[in-house]
């Protein structure tokens, strides 16, 4: 072999320049740098108002290797464990939903990740789903919608007879009978009296719920008998696989191309409240302006120091987003300040008072059940 032989032999064991190059154009680009996509690593550690400023398509998140990764593996073994083999499928998106005819459901793309979490509790005062129980309570009552869509259950008759008909349009409010015996309990704000798709989806995840005791917690109501239709529907499904298998995903966090500002904007006017609201006489009840009374507090500054209190008491009672009830907050010390109203009873008193006062007017603002509404 001459030396231009051994240099050909060469070159071919090495590669040529043009081969590297048409090799490195093979390989896909990191999946954070495709389009545009910043690694998690670049926004973590932002202050609020540049994070905000950043589009939902560009979070790169995942339900893998999150603490969501072991909520959706702990109902897929309660599923498993009732015989169940219907699989939802999961993916995130800007809120919690189940579309109508798709066997899967959204999870809102705070919860996949800590300072996410953390941008959430500060923008809307609490994390929906934020603990493990809460998020399990929701992931039962969204797999209840994906049943009946994978199963098509809303099309059986004796479906209908028992939880009325899914064509009953959502009501843009619903007044809730706190002490009705006729609906399960599971998730707050008395959510299965909102339309009978809701009342389903309720009823079936009480029914998966592991311990939940059903028959002797509700023994004697009248819901007893929707929890054993619900028992005979599933044993009927165990072991049968489902018809409709579609993987359809709506409004995948990749494609939402709004801000997070834009986001949390939307999200506040639609928990929020009409303004401005007058509480006068209920408020003079409670507080006065009389000349006797000019020594003690002011309703305003008591009411602000107790807020934070108060809101969250309200909140466990009627289930509503602390937003809402904030915003009710808001109006009425403003109000008491512009009738400088004062204390009347004691600290304590007034306390106890003012909850339930706020708790009845909060109630006025609940926000009825839709699929595409957060629960």
């Amino acid at each position: 072999m001459n030396d231009e032989d051994a240099a050909r032999a060469a070159a071919a064991d090495q590669g040529s320049p043009r081969d590297d190059e048409n090799a490195q154009a093979r390989q896909p680009p990191p999946r954070c740098h495709r389009r545009g996509i910043r690694p998690p690593s670049e926004w973590e550690n932002w202050k609020d108002e540049q994070l905000l400023e950043l589009k939902l398509c560009r979070l790169d998140l995942r339900i893998a290797n999150s603490d969501l990764d072991q909520r959706v593996a702990q109902l897929l073994r309660e599923l498993d464990e009732r015989g169940l083999v219907f699989r939802p499928h999961f993916w995130l998106s800007d809120e919690w939903f189940c579309p109508d005819g798709v066997p899967g459901v959204a999870i809102p793309f705070y919860l996949a990740h800590p300072r996410l979490a953390r941008l959430e509790q500060t923008q809307m005062l609490e994390v929906e789903g934020g603990t493990p129980e809460w998020c399990m309570r929701i992931l039962r009552h969204e797999t209840g919608h994906a049943i009946e869509n994978a199963y098509r259950l809303r099309r059986r008759r004796k479906r209908r007879e028992i939880f009325g008909s899914t064509r009953q349009p959502y009501p843009e409010y619903y007044a809730p009978r706190p002490y009705s015996k006729n609906f399960v309990s599971h998730i707050e704000s008395w959510y299965a009296q909102s339309h009978p798709d809701e009342d389903f989806a309720e009823t079936f995840a009480v029914w998966l719920t592991p311990g939940a005791d059903w028959r002797n917690r509700y023994a004697g109501w009248p819901v007893l008998r929707k929890l054993e239709y619900m028992d005979a529907l599933m044993r009927e499904l165990s072991g049968k696989a489902p018809p409709v298998t579609s993987r359809e995903e709506h409004e995948p966090l990749l494609e939402i191309r709004k801000t997070l500002r834009e986001h949390y904007r939307r999200k506040r006017e639609r928990y929020g409240v009409n303004r401005p609201q007058i509480y006068d006489r209920e408020l003079r009840r409670l507080f006065s302006d009389a000349p006797e009374h000019a020594g003690r507090p002011t309703a305003a500054s008591y009411l602000s120091r107790i807020r934070i209190e108060v809101r969250r008491r309200t909140r466990r009672w009627t289930g509503v987003y602390q937003y809402t009830i904030d915003q009710v907050l808001k109006d009425i010390i403003q109000r008491c300040r512009e009738l400088n109203l004062r204390l009347t009873l004691s600290e304590e008193e007034t306390k106890l008072e003012f909850t339930g006062l706020l708790t009845m007017q909060t109630m006025h603002h609940l926000h009825a059940g839709r699929h595409r509404v957060a629960l």
